[in-house]
């Protein structure tokens, strides 16, 4: 017996990374997942980004947990798109009763362009938060009962190392991450449907642990500073959010709702 036994779970960003261990953590615990990715890349992010090989992937891993998966490509910043995955999801699998927000981009604007990359940061890490919900909210409703984990960052609280481009706008981006979440808060907690967030340090996932970011650290070593926990730790696993999520989605925090809930080796308490 799991903790989410019977339940659904609707998970973008779900390719690799952290989406991909919040799917598999999830599934261990009984729950069944509709999992959407981009597959794609953006223009302004530098790394590469997940392909339909790795969403692939994702589907094997949680199917060899004997779990239901309906994995389909979809980008966060096209509200219908989501709303089709959603619907055609809900048929294979069920109707929601978790929503995660948690596909995101770090582009690093090593092009020069002070534009794009801000606009697309904002897009995919605040719009795409925001469709998210709204695509996946009206089974919660509909069932008066749910939970809802939105992504944000350690940048959502503290906002160090932007630089005044894409850095800034990632900043901002999980900024307003915490006020979508106070405000989803305030309207669907009285339904019975919580709302957090969650803010990782950096998490040894593919958006951090790449050529281009190890090459800007490495000829600019005092911005390493500005991201270092205050435990002895680089990073942390994509695993130790997906433990944080599991917690915050299972009945064992019934009552929390509200809140920004750091995994962050201690990196706000710097």
């Amino acid at each position: 017996m799991g903790k989410l036994d019977g339940k659904v779970a609707f998970i973008t960003g779900a390719a690799r990374g952290q989406g991909r261990s919040h799917a598999i953590k999830l599934a261990e615990e009984g729950a069944d997942i509709i999992a959407v990715d981009i597959c794609s890349q953006i223009e302004s992010v530098e790394y590469d980004m997940a392909t339909p090989e790795d969403l692939a992937e994702t589907v094997r891993l949680v199917e060899a947990l004997d779990r239901r998966i309906f994995a389909q490509e979809a980008d966060v910043r096209d509200l219908a798109a989501l709303e089709k995955a959603v619907k055609e999801g809900e048929v294979t699998v069920g109707p929601i009763d978790i929503i995660l927000a948690n596909a995101g981009i770090a582009p690093m604007g090593l092009s020069g362009d002070r534009e794009q990359p801000f606009l697309d940061v904002i897009d995919v890490n605040l719009t795409g938060v925001y469709n998210t919900v709204i695509a996946a909210v009206p089974s919660l409703i509909a069932k008066q009962a749910g939970s809802i984990v939105l992504t944000s960052s350690t940048q959502g609280l503290k906002g160090t190392g932007g630089n005044g481009g894409a850095g800034t706008g990632y900043a901002a981006a999980k900024h307003g991450v915490v006020g979508l979440m106070r405000s989803f808060a305030n309207w669907l907690s009285p339904q019975n449907i919580r709302v957090n967030s969650i803010h990782p340090t950096g998490v040894a996932t593919p958006m951090i642990q790449n050529p281009v970011l190890e090459k800007l650290f490495a000829d600019n070593p005092e911005s390493g500073d500005a991201v270092k926990n205050l435990m002895p730790v680089p990073w942390v696993e994509a695993v130790d959010i997906s433990n944080a999520v599991a917690f915050l989605v299972s009945d064992d925090a019934r009552y929390i709702t509200g809140v920004t809930l750091p995994v962050d080796a201690g990196f706000n308490a710097r």
